[in-house]
């Protein structure tokens, strides 16, 4: 049981990683009730890593077969379109950024709990393979998505203070290098 817990607990912090650099650059964005967003944000993208597995694991390997073709492609649409949307905002004047994308609204908070969690989604699939008890995995996903999405938004915001302005750009192309990367890794496998 430990072994097994150790081993969720590893895969948590892994699947949690495209969490905390969103959540880095997402913090850019957050400019008023920096505390209740922090909160929506985490529980949006703990939610989403929690449910994932499930939905993965309730799936079987018919549904995950027509999925993981394409589901790199999935993941990498929705990060290039929130990354550059971001560094488009960064360009507009300071009237219009006030009134810009914000990334709490549900719309910008959905896409990037989907994006982050879509490998998620995969992991539920071998936990069902592997007989791991599906609420002990889906819980920990979960709760150490929720703490490393926290902790990458309070350290965002506190570089974006340092940096400033382009800290929106920089978190724009944050977003841009994951979805670079998710589909790397995919082409090259």
């Amino acid at each position: 049981m430990n072994s097994d817990f150790l081993s969720i607990l590893l895969i948590a912090v892994g699947l949690s990683a495209d969490c905390f650099a969103v959540a880095l650059g997402a913090s850019t964005q957050i400019t008023k009730h920096f505390r209740l967003q922090v909160l929506r944000i985490s529980i949006s993208f703990g939610l989403f890593q929690a449910l994932m597995p499930v939905l993965g694991w309730l799936a079987g390997k018919t549904v995950i077969e027509l999925i993981e073709n394409y589901d790199h492609w999935v993941a990498f649409a929705l990060l290039v379109i929130v990354g550059v949307r971001m560094v488009w905002e960064s360009f507009r004047s300071k009237e219009n950024h006030e009134k810009g994308a914000d990334i709490t609204r549900w719309f910008m908070l959905l896409t990037l709990s989907i994006a982050t969690s879509i490998d998620a989604l995969a992991i539920g699939l071998s936990f069902a393979f592997l007989n791991v008890s599906i609420i002990l995995a889906s819980m920990t996903i979960g709760l150490v998505s929720l703490l490393v999405t926290s902790i990458g938004l309070i350290l965002g915001k506190k570089a974006s203070r340092l940096i400033g302005k382009r800290a929106e750009v920089i978190g724009g192309i944050i977003l841009l290098a994951i979805a670079f990367r998710i589909l790397l890794t995919h082409i090259l496998q």
